[in-house]
């Protein structure tokens, strides 16, 4: 299942519009909160096909009936330009646990193409756990895919979810040819072009360096 938040016209659609402008871009602080807020959205989106139990909250008053959810997930993201997406995650799964892993593009010298790198990583056991993974870019997909299977070492999760912002049409069917059936895939929006240096047109540039400053 693929859900793209532009296709369902909606608020956030001015959000995704700023992440993607050359002239908001210049605030670092606003570009942030944008992602943070195209989190939160997905977030609200993704919670409607999770597990509830029906329980009852005392009040001043009496008693109400509520839904709660099951259990919590664990969010992870991929550092570092995943986390204003993963705060936006976290400030609706406030109790969820969290795992951090590290994938960036180790570029062959004089040559367009890259390896994708995987480094540091911090998890909770992920045994039969639902596991939320967000990234605000989804272009070659594959970080996606070597991230899930170095989280594998902390156990199998019984679902998977993909967080991203922005993804590439050809990302996205590599993202769901090399990751499990059924994964569901919560996307702002899809964009059909990438560059031969795999990046995403239209795209929004390098979401980490727009989040966080140039890199060496």
């Amino acid at each position: 299942m693929v859900m793209e938040l532009v296709k369902q016209r909606n608020v956030a659609g001015h959000f995704l519009a700023e992440l993607r402008d050359v002239n908001v871009q210049k605030d670092p602080m606003r570009f942030r909160r944008n992602l943070e807020r195209i989190g939160e959205v997905l977030a609200y989106e993704l919670s409607r096909t999770l597990d509830y139990t029906e329980q009852e909250v005392i009040s001043p008053l009496g008693t109400a009936r509520v839904h709660l959810l099951q259990e919590q997930p664990v969010l992870a993201t991929i550092l570092r330009a995943g986390l204003p997406l993963h705060q936006g995650l976290l400030n609706y799964f406030d109790r969820a646990d969290n795992a951090f892993i590290s994938a960036y593009r180790k570029h062959r010298k004089g040559e367009d193409g890259f390896d994708i790198e995987v480094e540091y990583l911090s998890s909770p056991s992920l045994h039969d756990r639902t596991l939320i993974i967000c990234d605000p870019m989804l272009a070659t997909g594959q970080s996606m895919v070597l991230v899930y299977k170095a989280l594998l070492r902390l156990g199998k999760p019984k679902a998977l979810h993909v967080v991203a912002a922005i993804a590439s049409a050809e990302g996205l069917e590599y993202a769901k040819l090399h990751l499990p059936a059924g994964t569901r895939y919560w996307i702002g929006a899809v964009d059909e072009e990438m560059t031969a240096q795999a990046y995403i047109v239209p795209g929004l540039g390098d979401a980490g360096d727009l989040a966080y400053g140039a890199k060496l």
